[in-house]
């Protein structure tokens, strides 16, 4: 009797491997869409076998011990801020992976990168597969971006930008996006996951090849990951996102992923009219212009491993229904409601016959509970009617016991809060928030026409 010869499944996920008789449009086993293709051929081990090949003489394994690291030295990409984030510049042959929403100012940062390398006397090349020549010409010529080492071309076939490449020869290659440029070895329109894989690949051979460091746009989907196949931020060696609010005109850059640095470390910007600029110290976007007025307190905030203080306000009034209002923004609404109850339970500052309006200063938004402490005081200041000393810094979380409970680095926000001028410091030193208050008045001096103590 003869036997049956096994079916090969003809579809099969690009990412995955997973197989099936006929096409879907999302994959059975990584749920994800458009990665079922045609098999053309048997896949697994069985099918196909590997022919070692010797490695040449310069290309031989070596004992890690004898690799020099100045090999692969730093070069920095003029810009300080995104510099930090790369872990103090551009390593050749790096491949880099910038994301973020559209609109929040990706292009306008890698064309003042490209700017900035271009005065250090190093060719650019910026490939834009999303804009023509004029428009980011328009563009350079509003940011101040021009010179005669960065070279621009528009292209969308991933072949001529190589062929641009090889022209140009030059010292730093920004593509403009990744999902935009197709190939003509791989099916399907540009950014398909197909597409996106066999272009990054590729441009990630150039570089390693070459040792010629690569910038890569990557758009973001609606829940904000990077589109594409997940293999594309494994591929590269440092994923960068770019973020902000579009209601302010603060930018961050964080890194994701980085092999040649930490990855807890961010880069501040402000976008302003004239293009992109560094914010060094933003001490300054996030504090009040000084004023003493009742309802405010400064805690200092963590971005990444950057201290930076923060100036929380508060308002309350009387409630005119059965309801108070809480509103907030920039701290979580949660965390307010239960600094608020903390307050009315421990420290006995009532706060339930009232509306408060807690905010931020500067946009920045707080999610860390060290900010608890400088919340419950600045609305402790807003009921009393009462200003803070200027010169004072809340840091600490509040349990809802009203004891005050340390934070990760409480040490390096105090150095910064000491560095900025900050002569006293409510902290955990104070045990629970009623010492909290009384210690705050101890470091007032009130004048004679002031109201009377908490």
């Amino acid at each position: 009797m003869a036997t049956r010869r096994p079916q090969t499944a003809p579809y099969r996920c690009t990412e995955c491997g997973w197989t099936a008789m006929k096409w879907v449009g999302r994959c059975g086993e990584c749920q994800q869409w458009g990665t079922v293709v045609e098999a053309a051929e048997q896949t697994g081990i069985a099918s196909r076998s590997v022919t070692p090949i010797a490695p040449g003489a310069g290309r031989a394994a070596r004992p890690i011990t004898t690799i020099d690291t100045a090999e692969t030295p730093r070069r920095t990409t003029g810009v300080g801020e995104f510099d930090r984030v790369l872990g103090g510049g551009i390593v050749p042959g790096a491949a880099i992976l910038l994301s973020g929403e559209p609109g929040v100012g990706k292009s306008t940062l890698l064309l003042e990168v490209a700017a900035q390398s271009a005065r250090a006397g190093r060719r650019v090349l910026y490939a834009s597969a999303e804009e023509s020549l004029g428009q980011v010409r328009l563009r350079a010529e509003r940011t101040g971006a021009l010179h005669d080492e960065l070279y621009l071309a528009s292209e969308t076939d991933l072949a001529t930008i190589l062929g641009h490449v090889d022209q140009t020869m030059p010292e730093l290659l920004i593509v403009d996006s990744v999902q935009t440029v197709s190939s003509a070895l791989s099916d399907g329109t540009a950014g398909h996951p197909s597409q996106v894989r066999e272009v990054a690949s590729t441009l990630i051979r150039v570089a390693k090849d070459r040792g010629l460091p690569v910038i890569i746009v990557g758009h973001v989907t609606k829940d904000g990951s990077i589109a594409g196949p997940r293999i594309l931020e494994h591929l590269v060696d440092v994923v960068c996102h770019f973020e902000g609010d579009r209601q302010t005109s603060l930018r961050f850059v964080r890194a994701l992923k980085n092999r040649f640095g930490a990855t807890d470390e961010v880069g501040c910007f402000d976008m302003t009219g004239d293009g992109i600029t560094e914010v060094p110290d933003p001490s300054a976007l996030f504090l009040g212009h000084g004023s003493r007025s009742p309802g405010t307190c400064v805690t200092i905030a963590l971005e990444g491993r950057r201290a930076m203080p923060v100036e929380v306000q508060a308002l309350t009034l009387p409630a005119s229904g059965g309801n108070p209002r809480r509103i907030v923004s920039g701290v979580d609404s949660a965390r307010v409601a239960m600094v608020l109850a903390v307050l009315e339970k421990r420290a006995q500052v009532k706060v339930s016959d009232q509306d408060v309006y807690v905010s931020t200063v500067g946009g920045v938004r707080l999610t860390e509970p060290a900010a608890d402490l400088a919340i419950a005081l600045a609305v402790a200041s807003a009921v009393r009617d009462r200003h803070n000393p200027p010169q004072l810094a809340a840091i600490g979380e509040l349990s809802l016991s009203g004891e005050i409970r340390a934070v990760v680095q409480h040490t390096q926000r105090r150095a910064e809060a000491a560095r900025l001028g900050y002569r006293a410091v409510i902290d955990t030193s104070s045990r629970n928030l009623g010492d909290a208050l009384r210690d705050v008045m101890g470091h007032h001096r009130p004048d004679a026409d002031e109201l009377p103590e908490f």
